[in-house]
């Protein structure tokens, strides 16, 4: 993976020591799941609590250095499904987010950078879709020209259509 956002990420390696841990109230590392059907004309969704947004699944490493589990961890947790496969066990996309400052269970969560590893996952469109009521209220599978319409968050229209756009060129 080359680009601006692996030269940073690397960089910031160099230099803090505690990146995969949220203790580091200034970057942390994140996994993310791009998740499709078997067809590849959909992609898994939850409605996001904070955010108020259809997104993607993903979560904090939480001190976990491979990031793919921690992708495929979130995606079984956020939405249900059981049966999911890496299509890649390279990271397919890497981005630099900002989180903006929020309450989160009582307490005040700082503005903050999520250096995000997204994972390309297969998921089995029959699997029964559970909602994760502490950080989603619905989960639906979405197609994959109508997910910057479901998301309200300006800023994931332009990763959401490089995931698009990589996962049409994927072989």
């Amino acid at each position: 993976m080359t680009g601006p956002s692996c030269f940073v990420m690397l960089s910031l390696l160099r230099t803090h020591g505690d990146l995969l841990d949220r203790t580091n109230q200034v970057a942390h590392f994140t996994g993310s799941a791009w998740i499709v059907n078997r067809e590849r004309t959909k992609t898994l969704m939850v409605y996001h609590n904070l955010y108020r947004s259809w997104s993607w699944t993903g979560g904090h490493a939480d001190g976990e250095a491979d990031l793919l589990s921690v992708a495929m961890r979130e995606a079984v947790e956020e939405t249900g499904v059981t049966q999911v496969i890496p299509l890649l066990e390279e990271i397919f996309a890497l981005d630099i987010l900002p989180v903006w400052s929020h309450m989160r269970k009582g307490l005040f969560v700082p503005s903050h950078l999520h250096l995000n590893a997204t994972y390309l996952l297969e998921a089995d469109e029959t699997d029964l879709l559970v909602v994760r009521e502490e950080e989603n209220s619905a989960v639906k599978w979405v197609p994959l020209q109508e997910v910057n319409r479901y998301s309200v968050e300006p800023d994931m229209h332009a990763v959401y259509d490089k995931l698009s756009e990589r996962l049409h060129n994927f072989k």
